[in-house]
């Protein structure tokens, strides 16, 4: 029996993880006006066709980001949504910060749960890292129950710590770590 290559670095029972490419453009800046709502006021993902290009290009480029789009296996690997590392720190440190985003289609269907969990197997496995975080927004209470749901511990409070719709806005610190992943 001959082995099927999967298009996706990982892979769950309902999405796969893959990383962008220039040529989603079109479907994730669709996603994202169709989401605009359900984004505001937490993150503004690119929603044009040169902004996504800006964007792409640094998660592609970048050696310090890693972008990874939520893919619908049942769906033709339609995009749900995203998560991105950035601010990737080799040597002593091999850290990085997560930031994520489901598109309206794909809420409340534990897409994103899926999704966060193998973009996290796939830090701790293939890159090699030891440590993620997630910094947040107190308020944005989907987002604190999906770290929460994936095993991440609230470790502080950043008053004033991302300039976010206008304003310096206080975050949550939560993270986990290698080992706390293998022994959860």
């Amino acid at each position: 029996m001959p082995h099927t290559v999967s298009r996706y670095l990982a892979e769950g029972p309902r999405v796969g993880i893959r990383h962008f490419t220039y040529e989603d453009g079109a479907e994730f800046t669709a996603r994202v006006r169709e989401s605009k709502d359900l984004h505001h006021p937490w993150l503004f993902p690119p929603d044009t066709a040169d902004a996504y290009t800006a964007y792409a290009g640094r998660l592609i480029e970048d050696r310090t980001k890693a972008g990874f789009l939520v893919c619908e296996k049942d769906e033709g690997g339609a995009i749900a949504g995203f998560v991105n590392i950035n601010n990737i720190v080799e040597g002593a440190f091999l850290s990085g910060a997560l930031g994520y985003g489901a598109f309206a289609h794909a809420v409340g269907r534990g897409l994103m749960r899926e999704a966060l969990d193998l973009v996290v197997g796939y830090a701790f496995g293939p890159m090699r890292l030891h440590r993620l975080e997630i910094n947040m927004q107190p308020a944005n209470t989907a987002s604190v129950a999906l770290a929460r749901s994936c095993g991440f511990r609230l470790e502080g409070f950043s008053p004033n710590m991302l300039h976010i719709d206008g304003a310096w806005r206080d975050h949550e610190r939560w993270a986990v770590t290698a080992e706390m992943r293998a022994s959860g």
